[in-house]
């Protein structure tokens, strides 16, 4: 939902920023590396601190490396099945480490192992999720179902946690949690599902 609404907005925010990363000779693939590593940097080094609210915004100064280095292949003709492979791949080391901050917090200072296994469960389905999808395409079935995409679970927990850390009640993020964890699961059923129809439906003879 984010991707069709948003998509148009941001690549205008950051066409300027791209023409210049590539016109200085940046790579695309230095902006995802770097995208990432300030992602799991905001999440692993703050979250665990209770320092909620500044940890995503480090997270959110980096999260649209996301976006900017698909630009900066665009323009400059790199797009590439490896940089699609490597996007994809280091999508989900920022994603696991913005919930796995959230279970280093709890399962320790923050002593909820209610919202430690939330969190957990919210890592673990996230990456179901993911594999699902390349595990099917992987075997030639079409696998792009669900009610929630990647970015909407990402803008949610980010929201969820940055508010919290500027005081709303806690059980406002352990909500989001819930629901997160509920819709990942049900998108891996939709997919498991729809990848099942597939392989049982006869093949058309020629």
């Amino acid at each position: 939902m984010l991707n069709r609404f948003a998509r148009a907005f941001v690549t205008r925010l950051f066409s300027p920023l791209a023409r210049l990363f590539v016109k200085l000779g940046i790579s695309p693939d230095v902006v995802t590396i770097v995208g990432t590593l300030g992602v799991s940097s905001g999440a692993l080094v703050f979250y665990p601190r209770h320092q909620f609210f500044v940890g995503t915004l480090v997270v959110t100064a980096f999260v649209f490396s996301d976006t900017l280095d698909g630009m900066m292949a665009r323009m400059s003709g790199r797009s590439s099945a490896w940089g699609a492979y490597l996007d994809s791949t280091l999508d989900r080391v920022g994603d696991a480490a913005v919930f796995g901050g959230l279970v280093l917090w709890y399962s320790a200072d923050g002593r909820s192992p209610t919202m430690a296994a939330l969190a957990l469960a919210c890592l673990i389905l996230g990456s179901v999720v993911s594999y699902a999808r390349a595990r099917a395409e992987g075997l030639g079935f079409v696998a792009n179902v669900g009610i929630a995409e990647r970015a909407d679970r990402l803008v949610a927990v980010l929201a969820a946690t940055g508010l919290v850390g500027l005081g709303l009640p806690e059980v406002v993020l352990g909500v989001v949690l819930v629901i997160l964890a509920l819709a990942s699961l049900i998108t891996i059923v939709q997919r498991m599902m729809l990848v099942r129809r597939q392989a049982f439906t006869p093949t058309p003879e020629h």
